[in-house]
């Protein structure tokens, strides 16, 4: 069976904040300005928001510029910010960091408590509203190029194929989608993202990208220690000082809070589990106590990019663009990145519409960059440039570094520290490190990793090709398992990667159980040999987060 096309003027991959900000202002620009422009988005989510997971506080400022009138159209921004608390955890005490020591980047005044997966949906709302086609449940699988190199769309993965790859009786072709130029916003570590970075030489003069793993839970706690706004952040225990990450709570509307944990992966003991360390923040007494009497009822985890402004790679490439997380726009040290990927989807989308009427075609989207330098948002990322590099010295130095950067200098320090490694390569042998003994989970406050997958909806069909794939199969026993003692049994949020053995307990091989995979993309980034590729599953497969 041949695979159908259709044509486009824009194409975007991915309908998170970045993709549904584009799409939306390229309508708008159309309105403004007069003429047509037919822009065509794919989500690999059965649903628009059912792949979305953060925090989140969301600063409405780039959501002003493209809705001036967000709260009359009725956007989910229910929780104003009413207090802000940054706790700094030892072993069952804590201490407030009194507000007029924070820089700026740690206040929000003016910001919301959201369900980012909520407000994506509303956006939806907003583009067919515009006219613009939507199509949830299909995954962009390849990019396609025209002969002389340009990117000329892509195709959407096949349906319907069995686990050695052949054709079962309900298989179905992918599409062949062809757009003048294609915006790429498939969020943190895209799979095309990263093939275009590679192909065009994308990361030419930047640093290695560094990022984070953030693992949440959604609870419905007792009203009488609710406080809709109440947002409050943590450093220090559960994690050494020498680790970077930190927790966070945040008080939603309706009794609702989200509790969760940012692990940095540039962590260097093989033994340290994300998971484990969040279950363990939870059992802190500055955090149990809102826990206590309440319900779990979501859980689900998501890489972020933390590099910052110098481990941006280059955004455009001839006929298309990298916008959001797929880039790597995420302000780390004010712990967001939904403000920037609405900034950066508006930025490309004015570049592309003004490229598409003037009958241009497949080159390179300059003025979006050239904007990007111009806007508030690089000047904002400028003076948070040396955050991740400072922390990565440790909490205590970072802390004291990254205060007198931001208070003294106010972000204008004469000098951009840089991020020396990628964090894959930053793994210590097991040998040469400490055991982590985690407490077992009590089934109230803590939880084992398959009773949280379960509440992130997590479903995939099991006969069809695994979409974690091993470069060498041998690698995880040779390499992984024999140097550090197979870390993706840890690393992994969800359960997938599994050491199994024989009834001797010899022969260990790796067990990869995909159908419980959230699409973190943890293995793809923190894997040390990187065996393992993340590729899409069928579309509208993965998770299905409510309210996260």
């Amino acid at each position: 069976m041949q695979r159908e096309s259709m044509e486009y003027d824009v194409l975007i991959v991915g309908g998170g904040p970045a993709g549904l900000a584009a799409a939306i202002r390229l309508k708008q620009l159309a309105v403004e300005k007069g003429g047509e422009i037919n822009v065509c988005l794919i989500e690999k989510a059965a649903e628009i928001g059912g792949h979305i997971l953060s925090g989140a506080v969301l600063d409405p400022g780039a959501l002003a510029e493209l809705f001036p009138d967000w709260q009359a159209l009725g956007a989910p921004l229910k929780a104003a910010v009413s207090e802000d608390r940054f706790l700094m955890l030892k072993e069952g005490g804590s201490s407030q960091i009194p507000s007029w020591m924070l820089p700026g980047c740690f206040h929000n005044e003016g910001n919301y408590v959201i369900s980012l997966a909520n407000l994506c949906r509303w956006f939806g709302q907003q583009a067919e509203a515009l006219g613009i086609e939507i199509y949830p449940g299909f995954a962009g699988a390849e990019v396609l190029y025209h002969d002389d190199g340009s990117v000329k769309g892509i195709a959407t993965g096949d349906m319907g194929l069995l686990k050695d790859g052949s054709q079962g009786p309900a298989y179905q072709p992918g599409m062949e989608l062809h757009a003048k130029y294609t915006l790429f916003a498939e969020g943190c570590r895209g799979q095309l993202g990263k093939q275009l970075e590679e192909k065009f030489n994308l990361r030419a003069g930047a640093d290695p990208q560094v990022y984070g793993i953030g693992l949440k839970e959604l609870w419905e706690i007792k009203p009488a220690k609710h406080q809709a706004g109440l947002v409050i952040h943590t450093g220090g225990w559960p994690l050494d000082a020498q680790t970077y990450g930190g927790g966070f709570m945040y008080h939603m509307e309706d009794n609702l809070v989200a509790v969760g944990f940012v692990t940095g992966l540039g962590y260097s003991n093989p033994y340290l589990s994300p998971y484990e360390e969040f279950q363990c923040l939870k059992t802190h007494p500055a955090l149990r106590v809102f826990l206590e009497g309440g319900k779990r009822i979501a859980y689900g985890a998501r890489a972020i990019t933390a590099g910052g402004l110098q481990s941006l790679p280059k955004l455009v490439f001839p006929g298309g663009a990298l916008i959001g997380d797929d880039a790597g726009f995420l302000n780390a040290s004010r712990i967001k990145g939904s403000h920037c990927a609405i900034k950066t989807g508006t930025l490309a989308a004015e570049a592309c519409f003004d490229a598409v009427v003037a009958g241009r075609r497949s080159d390179e989207l300059s003025a979006y960059p050239d904007a990007f330098r111009q806007s508030w948002l690089f000047e904002e990322l400028h003076k948070a440039r040396n955050f991740k590099p400072w922390m990565a010295k440790g909490l205590h130095l970072g802390s004291l570094m990254f205060g007198i950067d931001q208070i003294l200098f106010r972000g204008k320090a004469p000098w951009t520290l840089h991020h020396s490694a990628a964090d894959h390569t930053k793994l210590k042998k097991a040998a040469d490190c400490q055991p982590i003994a985690y407490p077992k989970p009590d089934g109230v406050i803590t939880f084992d990793r398959l009773s949280s997958v379960y509440l992130s909806n997590t479903n995939h069909e099991e006969d069809q090709p695994c979409h974690l794939t091993l470069k060498d199969a041998s690698v995880p026993i040779s390499v992984n398992l024999a140097l550090y003692d197979a870390p993706e049994q840890r690393y992994c949020p969800a359960g997938v990667y599994e050491i199994v053995r024989d009834e001797a307990g010899s022969n260990p091989r790796l067990q990869i159980n995909a159908q419980n995979c959230v699409h973190c993309k943890t293995c793809d980034i923190k894997d040390p040999t990187q065996n393992i590729t993340w590729v899409v599953p069928q579309g509208g497969e993965g998770p299905n987060y409510p309210n996260m």
